[in-house]
Formats: structure tokens, C-alpha cells, sequence
């Protein structure tokens, strides 16, 4: 196909990065059909509305809708095209469960037709691509493969990840760079083609499994990092220390970039992506693990911390401020805010009151623990302590004036003013971290 046809494209679910990566698609002009297994899903895209909250995602979908550029189904049809951007979960001995990418991959084979290009954008483990291959060539013999065949292959089959932050994926799906992994050269070559007509950074090729890898690497990166912050956090709580003071002066050094703390780690990349490199290498990675089970372990932390607090104050009420696992979005996934909030709601019960203001309902964690929703007044009105768990615009907000007569337990290090609080052991602290 040459560059100035505009391929069809099948974009293979319609969560946090399959939507936006289809709007922002059909936006370069090519006909998207996403698939969802959803029909609820389907239906409020079809209507141009969106299920999930993202930064200017309405008015694109919107529009691309309107403009008969994408629509939706549960039913895949043939196409140019097919992007696959499924869940990759782990289970409970975090090994990576490749399933949803596996099955997406099963019910595009039957449509698939030479010259079709299959990239996968879901983060995976290393060789996921190649299994993928492996599917194709079983319920496709009529085809030749890449990689399996001496002539020239029916399919080019790549592997692209996403690199994009919640609130600001539209913007970074066009402007971030993309590595380009192809089963072979001529199928990144392919795949880059097809990422040029709506990416302005710029598109590297490599192999299949160095993409792979390197998507988990960045993750694996960023996790090391946080760890060392949040394990700062507890030697600074045991020190009696304010940890983001410490960080601060350490940061002036040239040299050093010290990351914030907080309840933990969430979302779907950093709390999950490195363990698929531990299992694919358990005797390697005591690093990579280490940092996991530091970040996972902040969130007892910050439990217990809260607990001691709140037992000093008999029957006082709770505001906990915050479930999403990041500021302004509403993505709970791997959340260690909603965990510590979980945590609590059920040992103190309808004394908790939870704010977030991305939500309209209390996730279904919540049942049966007495624990309210609430707006942001009505927490500074009713509740004698405050936990902070995640650092939302609304949260930054509230003025010294509106809290200073609260207890407050700040793990994002958002109200530096806040005055230190008086424990009945005599201590005066501001409780951090």
C-alpha cells in the first residue's frame, strides 16, 4: 500500500490507551473500527461519548465519530491494519498473563488477508510477539508468515508500546518517540510506515523482543527509583525526620534527582511491567524485585501510620482524600491509595469518609465497610483527620485556613504549611510520607 492511501485500521480494545490510540488514529484520517468486548463500551462510543477520563478525549472522540472516522463493535472485521492494545494482568505469583493479547490475536486471524500489517501495543513480556506469530501461522497455514518462510511474507507482525501518562496521553501518543520492534526488518519498516502518518516523534526500529524489552526496562527504571524514595520515607519516619525537606536539600546537589514518595506505586506500567522481567529472569533480577516489594510494602507502611494515628483519636472521623493511583484521573487500577483506603474503611468503618473526585461511586472494595463518598466540603466540615493519599489539583487546593485544626497525615507531601500536630506522647510532628 502506498503512503498516501490511507490504510483501514482495527484497533483491538477500547480501555485507557485503546480508545485515545484510536481517536488520535482515525484523527490522521483512516477509517478505525475498534473492538471491545464491552457492549456498554461500544454503545457510549457509537453515541460519541467516552467511558474513561482523559484530558480532552471527549471533544476528539466527539469528533472523529461524528466524522464517520471510528466506530465501535464487538465484532472484528477485516482491515489494513490491526492494532492490538489489550490488558497484560499478572496473576497471583505475578507471572504475566498473556491471554487477552493471545485472544486478540485469535480473532483477528480469521480476517487477516495479505499485505494486513498486525502490531501489538500492549506491554508484554519478551516473546509475546513471537507468540502471536506462532497463533497466526496455526490458524493461518494459507499464509506465509514472517520469520517462518523463505519468500515474501503475506503479514508484517510488530511490536510498538505505548509511552504515555494518564492526563496527558493524546498530547504524548503524537510527540514521544516509538521503538519499533519487527518479527523482521521489513516488518518495522512496514509498522514504521504506518506510525508516521500520526507520530511526530521520531519512530526507531529494532527487533521484536528489544521493543519488547525495552518497554519493561523503562517501567522496571522508574520503580527502582520511587523505591529508593519511598524507602527514604520510612528511615526518615523512624529518624523523625520531614523526608521531603531531606529530599529537597539533596536535590540541590548537581548530581542527584531524587524521586517524591508516596503511599506506594500504582497503575497498570510501573506496578506491574517489572515483574515480567523477574520471571523471565528470577535469578537475575534481585534489584528489580527488591524495588517491588519495597513499593508494595509502603502501602503496610503508610496502613500502620494511619492506624496509630487514628487510635489516638477514639472516635474521630477519617477523611481520606483520594483512591486513583496518580493526581487528576480516574484510573484505580493497582491504586496503593485505594488499598490503604480499602484497608482502613475496614477497621473503621463508617468513621471513614472518602473523597475523590473522579468518581461517582465507591468501588465495590468498599461494600459492606460503612465507608461514605464525599465531596471535599464535606470532609473539611466533618472529619477531625485528614489522610492525604493522593496528590489531586482539588486536594492541593484547600488553604491552610480550611485544615489547620485538623490532624493530617500528608503521604504526598502536598501542604508543606501544614503546622506540626501534638501526639499525646508529647512529640510535635508533621506527619509525612
Amino acid at each position: 500500500m502506498a503512503f498516501e492511501e490511507k490504510p483501514s485500521v482495527c484497533v483491538m480494545g477500547l480501555g485507557y490507551i485503546g480508545l485515545p490510540t484510536a481517536a488520535v488514529i482515525a484523527r490522521s484520517g483512516c477509517h478505525v473500527l475498534g473492538i471491545d468486548v464491552n457492549q456498554h463500551v461500544v454503545d457510549t462510543i457509537n453515541r460519541g461519548e467516552i467511558h474513561i477520563e482523559e484530558v480532552d478525549l471527549d471533544g476528539l472522540v466527539q469528533g472523529v465519530v461524528s466524522r464517520k472516522l471510528l466506530r465501535a463493535s464487538t465484532t472484528v472485521e477485516p482491515a489494513d491494519v490491526f492494532v492490538i492494545a489489550v490488558p497484560t494482568p499478572f496473576d497471583e505469583n505475578h507471572a504475566p498473563d498473556i491471554s487477552f493479547v493471545l485472544n486478540a490475536a485469535n480473532k483477528i486471524a480469521p480476517v487477516l488477508k495479505s499485505g494486513d500489517t498486525v502490531i501489538v501495543e500492549s506491554t508484554s513480556p519478551v516473546g509475546t510477539t513471537d507468540k502471536v506469530k506462532e497463533l497466526i501461522a496455526r490458524e493461518r497455514p494459507d499464509l506465509k508468515i514472517p520469520g517462518m518462510t523463505k519468500e515474501t511474507p503475506d503479514l508484517a507482525i510488530a511490536y510498538c508500546p505505548e509511552r504515555v501518562l494518564p492526563g496527558r496521553i493524546l498530547e504524548e501518543l503524537v510527540s514521544n518517540d516509538r521503538s519499533i520492534g519487527g518479527i523482521t526488518p521489513r516488518c518495522a519498516r512496514k509498522a514504521l510506515t504506518f506510525y508516521k502518518r500520526f507520530v511526530r516523534g521520531e519512530c526507531i526500529t529494532t527487533d521484536a523482543r528489544s521493543a519488547e524489552m525495552t518497554k519493561l526496562v523503562e517501567n522496571a527504571f522508574r520503580d527502582v527509583n520511587i523505591a529508593f524514595a519511598n524507602e527514604l520515607s520510612i528511615v526518615s519516619d523512624q529518624m523523625e525526620l520531614d523526608v521531603w525537606e531531606v529530599i529537597r536539600l539533596a536535590n540541590r546537589h548537581p548530581r542527584v534527582n531524587i524521586l517524591q514518595p508516596g503511599p506506594g506505586v500504582g497503575g497498570h506500567c510501573i506496578a506491574v511491567d517489572p515483574w515480567f522481567i523477574v520471571h523471565g529472569a528470577p535469578d537475575h533480577t534481585p534489584l528489580i524485585r527488591t524495588a517491588r516489594e519495597v513499593n508494595d510494602g509502603k502501602i503496610d507502611h503508610v496502613v500502620r501510620q494511619a492506624e496509630a494515628l487514628i487510635e489516638e483519636q477514639p472516635g474521630a472521623k477519617i477523611g481520606l482524600l483520594g483512591l486513583a493511583f496518580k493526581a487528576n484521573i480516574d484510573d484505580f487500577r493497582e491504586s496503593p491509595a485505594k488499598k490503604v483506603a480499602v484497608s482502613l474503611a475496614k477497621r473503621f468503618g463508617s468513621r471513614t469518609a472518602i473523597v475523590e473526585p473522579y468518581t461517582d461511586t465507591l468501588p465495590k472494595e468498599f461494600e459492606g465497610t460503612g465507608a461514605s463518598l464525599v465531596d471535599v466540603d464535606t470532609a473539611l466540615l466533618e472529619c477531625d483527620i485528614l489522610i492525604v493519599l493522593v496528590d489531586h489539583d482539588a486536594f492541593r487546593a484547600i488553604p491552610l485556613a480550611e485544615r489547620s485544626d485538623k490532624l493530617v497525615y500528608d503521604t504526598r507531601g502536598i501542604w508543606p504549611d501544614q503546622p506540626a500536630t501534638k501526639i499525646d506522647d508529647g512529640r510535635k510532628l508533621r506527619l509525612v510520607g
